[in-house]
């Protein structure tokens, strides 16, 4: 549905985007992932031919940006940071407005009208002033307004900034329910917004990719980084010099000793490295009190893909 080869963009001396490529598949939602000024809004301004690339293409439904914008804005709908809502109209005002804009007429316009304010929870602000609705009740237009005209593709940019927990709540729920027909790509700099809504992530940092892949796919390829957390009764001194002869162990860091108490971090090159570490204790006669393998979480893929460096794919 969206194919990105290359894809660069400059401000002056800055390099916003260097050579970014990527696929989106129809009926994926896709998150974009990075920390602030890494390229995100810059790349969805660029798909959906609000400023010109610099280098590459972008093609969206089999047009592209440069030589057919017209034909990709049509199957575009667009949700920028700010909501581009008139805070002096009302809501059915702007939405039939927004309607008119995309050559809706007559019953059609009425009907997906109609439709905006069921799908997007709008029923109980038709006859409200924009400029009075909550932070939540502008998002949800702003929704409106991007899918009134039933586009293949929405794109969402920080959806759900400003907003307090059970408005962001909302708006993750909508956004499945239409991802549940449309390809999105949902930029953001808050992880749990991925890990709820995205069936792919794309991290972006300076400009360019870092990692591609499910949550699931990140966190094997971080698998290295896991670490096994160990506690023994008994002191270092006996215990660590056994551990250091371990095959499997690879790192070693004493994190506490206290109360007859030696706990451990431990690195090893073994996938599942418990069962080791247990029959290790059973043959040192170690009276074991914990032995916890830490998950990956995708905060802690975010944090190293864009302090360190990137892990291979």
């Amino acid at each position: 549905m969206i194919e990105v080869r290359n894809l660069t963009k400059r401000f002056g001396a800055t390099v916003a985007l260097d050579s970014v490529s990527f696929d989106v598949a129809g009926g994926e939602v896709l998150g974009l992932l990075g920390p602030n000024g890494a390229g995100k809004s810059t790349a969805l301004r660029v798909i959906t031919c609000y400023i010109p690339a610099d280098g590459g293409s972008v093609r969206v439904a089999d047009h592209d940006t440069m030589t057919q914008s017209v034909e990709v804005r049509r199957q575009i709908g667009y949700l920028p940071e700010n909501a581009p809502l008139y805070m002096d109209m009302g809501v059915i005002e702007y939405l039939e407005f927004i309607g008119k804009i995309r050559n809706l007429n007559g019953p059609r316009r009425a009907s997906r009208l109609d439709e905006m304010i069921e799908v997007c929870g709008l029923s109980r602000m038709t006859h409200r002033m924009i400029g009075t609705l909550s932070k939540g009740y502008r998002q949800r237009l702003g929704l409106a307004q991007a899918l009134i005209h039933d586009p293949p593709v929405l794109i969402l940019d920080e959806p759900t900034t400003g907003l307090d927990p059970n408005q962001i709540i909302e708006i993750r729920e909508l956004i499945k329910r239409i991802g549940e027909e449309k390809t999105i790509i949902l930029s953001t700099h808050i992880l749990p917004e991925v890990e709820t809504t995205c069936s792919r992530v794309l991290i972006i940092n300076e400009g360019r990719i870092v990692a591609s892949g499910t949550a699931e796919e990140l966190a094997g390829q971080a698998a290295g980084d896991q670490k096994t957390f160990v506690t023994f009764k008994g002191s270092a001194e006996t215990i660590e010099p056994a551990l250091r002869e371990c095959e499997i162990i690879t790192d070693l860091s004493l994190i506490e000793s206290a109360q007859g108490k030696v706990r451990y971090a431990i690195g090893s090159n073994k996938e599942e490295p418990e069962e080791t570490l247990f029959n290790l204790a059973v043959q040192n006669k170690w009276t074991l009190t914990e032995l916890r393998r830490e998950a990956v979480s995708l905060e802690q893929i975010f944090t190293r893909l864009t302090t360190q460096e990137p892990i291979e794919s």
